[in-house]
């Protein structure tokens, strides 16, 4: 990192006033510079690709903890919420496909949350993978003008409004995530 700023004066700013970095960070280079579309999409699949990158090497007993009371979360429950928000998003209210809920029932709608002692973390990893996938798809078919009326609400909204909603919730989300991994092993960095 450089201490000079954009504009070539100094910034004041050393290697250590930044947020630490990790060291296998593979996650896609947001651009600079991109039209809309580009843009959006760009922030999604780094939010997506922050939740692999803070996941891996989690063993199945890591990823089910909650190290951080009182908050219940932990980044198994996260990753078949964030599994669960895509297909609802994307396939449910968007295209209106008739496709299951995943990890909720009508007698235990906080499976995504508080996953049964029997659900497997590297299972449900794949299934986030797959419905990431499959909103991927969907967002391509579509432009962003392109208006979806969701189930449960009287209003319409544009495949724009969902992106950026989807990014709202992954930040969120990612940030839950910063703090569990801390809580779990002591790893940091944005």
């Amino acid at each position: 990192m450089s201490d000079r700023a954009a504009d070539g004066t100094e910034s004041g700013l050393s290697d250590d006033a930044f947020s630490p970095v990790w060291t296998d960070d593979d996650r896609p280079r947001i651009p600079r510079v991109a039209a809309e579309r580009e843009a959006l999409t760009a922030y999604l699949e780094y939010y997506r690709a922050t939740v692999e990158m803070k996941c891996r090497g989690l063993t199945p007993e890591q990823a089910r903890a909650r190290p951080m009371p009182p908050s219940t979360l932990s980044p198994h429950g996260l990753v078949r919420h964030l599994a669960g928000v895509e297909r609802w998003w994307f396939q449910q209210n968007f295209e209106r496909r008739e496709v299951p809920f995943l990890f909720f029932t009508a007698d235990n709608p906080d499976l995504d949350f508080e996953p049964p002692p029997d659900a497997d973390f590297a299972a449900d990893l794949e299934t986030w993978r797959a419905e990431c996938a499959a909103s991927r798809e969907i967002v391509a078919a579509h432009g962003l003008d392109d208006i979806a009326r969701p189930l449960d609400w009287h209003e319409d909204v544009d495949l724009r409004w969902l992106v950026l909603r989807m990014v709202t919730e992954y930040a969120q989300h990612c940030g839950h995530l910063d703090l569990l991994r801390e809580g779990i092993d002591g790893r940091t960095g944005s």
